[in-house]
């Protein structure tokens, strides 16, 4: 027998194998054939495989959008995944944003108020930035890829062996119709009236029913074999549980690493901004009345001031008048700082002076008392202390 007549036959065999079991799906689907029902221990747990596999693509794939919103970057992490090649590294939106406002706070210049609450802002935008792209990697690595490995791998595998699984129950049920079918036949050829004829037919049909049996026992092994292997994979779905909520675990732990960075960021940030003065940092009651003080206070009087939207300005020989000012407090000095005209103060690093604010003076100032001596000194070379 040569290679091509073997061939052949094989082709041959696979094809009626093949037609077979269309046969016997047909008209299992029709009524007009029997189905062997798999046991309830195996029907559970391939209902388990089924219903862990449909709630893992959601998880993995609602994950994969809350930790990168855009679609264009997530194709295009896929398409480089696929091609096993690394992603180029972009920017993501926080850092962008934190670039944004340094490059802004930058122009307007770092001694106004606003340009350095600008450049903080954008350095801790920058920050968070940071922390959100170690939660990606984190959580890709820890929580995505067991899930995907999940999905493409031990499901995939799963999946074979339950399609083959059908085709050793199509295989079976075809052998008991035809092993059905024989003895039919073989019952109605005993009853012919011939006695030729009689003996010929039992003959050639107990042959196609001993044929029969040998393949029924033949495709009863192979079916059984078949449903144990795939049983056996599928109760593995309990091991995959445990091992994804070691993942979640992780996931977890991941995110709240990220929210108590953003978290300490940000208050960091406001303590930062809570420096500057709460007159020029709070935009919240803009249309408010200020508060009037009492006659013996040695603050603003009541007819200086009626609302921030109507900032009465007094002349520049009250500017250092304290009746005409804010309550004091102190301050350290962060940089050296030289006083450009008479009306300024000149500044040393780290000595801590007297500071209040003065009605109608620029936000970006506060006038400054060391001793005797008395100006404006820029905000953004102080440290207000409590």
């Amino acid at each position: 027998m040569n290679i091509m007549d073997f061939n052949v036959k094989k082709l041959a065999a696979d094809a009626g194998t093949f037609l077979s079991r269309a046969v016997q799906f047909t008209e299992e689907k029709l009524g007009q054939a029997e189905k062997t029902e798999l046991d309830a221990h195996l029907e559970n747990l391939l209902s388990k495989a089924e219903c862990t596999k449909m709630w893992t693509e959601k998880i993995m794939k609602q994950t994969e959008v809350l930790l990168q919103p855009n679609p264009n970057a997530r194709i295009e992490e896929f398409v480089y995944e696929k091609l096993d090649r690394k992603a180029p590294s972009r920017i993501n939106n926080p850092e962008l944003l934190g670039q944004y406002m340094i490059d802004a706070g930058t122009e307007f210049g770092p001694g106004t108020a606003y340009g350095n609450a600008l450049i903080k802002c954008g350095e801790t935008q920058k920050r968070i930035g940071t922390a959100d792209r170690e939660l990606i990697q984190t959580s890709a690595l820890n929580f995505l890829t067991p899930l995907r490995n999940f999905i493409e791998g031990d499901y995939k595998t799963i999946a074979k062996e339950r399609k083959l699984l059908q085709n050793k129950r199509l295989d079976l049920d075809a052998a008991k119709t035809r092993l059905k079918k024989a003895k039919a036949a073989e019952t109605r050829a005993s009853q012919l009236n011939s006695a030729r004829l009689e003996g010929d037919n039992i003959m050639i049909w107990a042959e196609e029913v001993t044929k029969s049996e040998q393949e029924l026992r033949i495709t009863q092994s192979e079916f059984d074999r078949q449903a144990e292997i795939t049983r056996l994979l599928l109760e593995g779905i309990s091991s995959t549980h445990a091992h994804h909520l070691r993942c979640l675990n992780d996931f977890v732990e991941a995110q709240m690493t990220y929210y108590a960075q953003c978290y300490q960021y940000m208050l960091d940030l406001q303590k930062q901004l809570g420096s500057f003065p709460s007159i020029y940092h709070c935009n919240n009651n803009q249309t408010s009345v200020a508060p009037i003080p009492s006659a013996s206070s040695n603050v603003i009087g009541s007819s200086a001031l009626t609302s921030t939207s109507g900032l009465v300005i007094t002349s520049p020989s009250n500017l250092t008048d304290p009746k005409e000012c804010s309550g004091s407090r102190k301050a350290r000095v962060l940089y050296d700082y030289d006083a450009a005209n008479s009306a300024e103060l000149s500044l040393l690093a780290d000595e801590v002076i007297t500071v209040f604010s003065v009605i109608g003076m620029d936000s970006d100032w506060l006038m400054g008392e060391r001793g005797n001596q008395k100006g404006r000194v820029p905000i953004t070379y102080l440290e207000l202390l409590n």
